[in-house]
């Protein structure tokens, strides 16, 4: 039985553009995820996604993991990008998308929309 950090860790490794959020791409739960899955969304690479109100395990331990307080976080490659603020600006600047893109054609056109 993995730890909720070791599986936090997998998650991130195994997902090369993963977004933690409130609810689903489809039906985000807060206004902060809906902002941040839209732009990613709008970069038209597929991430996966962690709700994390369905884990709440989750939830709890990633703030200590990334030291980063709040949801949504956006995590690329293994690094913390960051909450709704700086992906939106990262968005509306040119830098997500090509963040993205990068990322999906390095990992060789990831597996799809997956829950992590």
């Amino acid at each position: 039985m993995s730890t909720t950090v070791e599986n936090i860790q997998r998650q991130i490794s195994e997902n090369p553009i993963l977004i933690y959020m409130k609810g689903t791409p489809q039906l985000p739960q807060c206004g902060f995820s809906a902002q941040t899955v839209q732009a990613l969304m709008a970069c038209g690479e597929r991430f996966a996604f962690v709700n994390v109100l369905d884990n709440p395990d989750i939830r709890a331990e990633l703030p200590k993991v990334a030291n980063w307080p709040t949801f949504p976080q956006l995590w690329v490659e293994g690094e913390l990008v960051g909450g709704c603020d700086i992906v939106v600006e990262m968005y509306q600047n040119g830098e997500l998308e090509t963040l993205v893109k990068e990322a999906a054609a390095r990992a060789g056109a990831s597996e799809g929309d997956a829950q992590a």
